[in-house]
């Protein structure tokens, strides 16, 4: 197949169960409010864009015996991550709402490697170390990306709320608190796998990417995003942060950690057309 057909597959299904969402939960919430969204069908369409999103991706991060991972790549595959684990969520929590940003997310993700292919090569991608670190980087920032589409889709669901004006799209949503304790857990999760991979990072720097440790961008903003969250999870346990107060500091937490890697690369491939 094709290299763009690949990607626009799973672009095609996301659509397509987007505007079965959009028939079945918003068209037709009032005759049937209590209809739950992610019915057995959809969630078998969910699975088969991941399973063509994940396809693509491996093509896009592997054209040949060396690993090629830049900005649009990078990007797609955290995303993909992401809603790997919004569709293990909704096999045991209702989170029919979140499809109005997961949905297009995905859309938006799975065509971005061929958009932005990019040549950036990862030289030392054989490294058992480096993978570990790979996959546990990956893991922490899909996690991340989950917790930023929750944190945005519960700030329009709060100020909608606070106007007394629920729109049809967000009706099916799950409430607040159970929103806010699904927030905090997914940030929790991710906090930890964050921290495994500053430290694996900071301590065996010369084996994973050949050079020792030096302090650069996308070390100060990593630091900066581990700060951040660090510091929402103390705020909650001590202070018991919520609402406005903890979701600004989840996507400031976010805005920061993307641009440790993913935003760098968006400069360097996009802005400035250069590889390395």
């Amino acid at each position: 197949m094709h290299p763009i057909l690949l990607h626009l597959l799973p672009a095609t299904l996301y659509s397509v169960l987007g505007l079965l969402f959009w028939r079945t939960c918003v068209m037709r919430q009032m005759s049937a409010p209590t209809r739950d969204c992610m019915s057995r069908r959809e969630r078998i369409l969910l699975l088969c864009a991941l399973l063509a999103h994940g396809a693509a991706l491996h093509v896009s991060l592997f054209p040949d015996a060396e690993m090629h991972f830049g900005f649009g790549v990078a990007l797609s595959l955290m995303v993909w991550l992401a809603i790997c684990f919004y569709w293990v969520e909704t096999l045991y929590t209702r989170l029919d709402g979140l499809h109005a940003v997961v949905l297009p997310a995905g859309v938006i993700a799975s065509l971005l490697p061929a958009l932005f292919p990019g040549e950036h090569i990862l030289t030392n991608a054989t490294s058992p170390a480096f993978r570990a670190h790979f996959i546990v980087a990956m893991l922490a920032y899909s996690l991340f990306t989950l917790a930023a589409l929750h944190a945005m889709l519960m700030a329009v669901a709060e100020r909608q709320l606070h106007h007394a004006r629920f729109s049809r799209v967000l009706a099916n949503l799950p409430p607040l608190l159970t929103m806010e304790a699904l927030l905090f857990r997914l940030i929790g999760i991710a906090f930890i796998l964050l921290t495994l991979t500053l430290l694996s990072g900071v301590m065996f720097s010369e084996s994973l990417f050949g050079k020792a440790f030096r302090i650069d961008h996308k070390t100060v903003f990593a630091v900066v995003s581990w700060l951040l969250f660090g510091a929402l999870l103390y705020g909650r346990h001590a202070w018991g942060w919520r609402g406005r107060k903890a979701l600004r500091w989840t996507l400031a937490g976010f805005v920061a950690l993307m641009l440790a890697y993913v935003g760098s690369r968006f400069v360097i491939e996009v802005l400035l057309h250069r590889v390395a």
